[in-house]
């Protein structure tokens, strides 16, 4: 008669299975911490280079802008250089526009300051616009001057000038009918500094980009 051998399967102690279980948590912490980083967010795209913003300066802009307008391109509706000095001709490029509009400039000193609007320019017997309005200065960091909710005086457009930000008086922005002076004051709508180096200023090229 043979002799029985005997089979047997060695059960893993506790103390294995604990190992186990702390090399399965960890495999899972790795796989966690690898998960891909937040998309950084969305730069805006132009549709022609500007001549007064740089890249930086347009991506550090674009952080400030309302969630609606993210996304969207950047349409150049007018500019100084290829449309003349004028405010009129300024209103007719604005004509077919409803959306945002974002107004920059670039005075004698070379200072980069301006609006972002929340519909387009427009002559207007009274003041338009909502708390999405306000005001910007490069000087040369980025610095956004936001509603304060002290009045509703954002933007008003007559034939001979254009105001945005009010109050005793003072306008935050204003420029001229010919495009070519302008002046910024502390307002109450916008609690904003000077924008420009000086009170008085005159303008060396100016855009409006149709952000819809």
């Amino acid at each position: 008669m043979k002799g029985l051998r005997w089979r047997y399967t060695r059960l893993p102690s506790q103390a294995e299975d604990d190992l186990s279980g702390k090399e399965d948590e960890e495999e899972e912490e790795e796989k966690e911490e690898a998960a891909p980083a937040p998309e950084d967010p969305v730069e805006p795209q132009l549709v022609e280079a500007s001549q007064v913003m740089g890249a930086s300066e347009i991506r550090q802009l674009s952080l400030h802008l309302p969630p609606r307008v993210t996304g969207h391109s950047w349409s150049l509706a007018f500019c100084t250089s290829r449309d003349g000095f004028s405010l009129r001709s300024l209103y007719r490029r604005m004509e077919g526009h409803s959306g945002p509009v974002l107004l920059v400039l670039r005075d004698q000193d070379g200072q980069k300051f301006g609006a972002f609007s929340s519909s387009a320019l427009r002559l207007s017997k009274g003041f338009y616009g909502t708390g999405e309005t306000f005001l910007f200065s490069f000087s040369p960091q980025l610095k956004v001057f936001k509603w304060t909710g002290n009045n509703s005086f954002f933007v008003k457009g007559d034939l001979d000038s254009l105001m945005m930000g009010s109050g005793s008086g003072q306008f935050g922005l204003w420029l001229d009918g010919d495009l070519y002076h302008g002046g910024s004051h502390p307002c109450a709508t916008f609690n904003n500094e000077v924008l420009a180096r000086q009170e008085q200023f005159c303008i060396m090229e100016l855009e409006a980009w149709a952000l819809s």
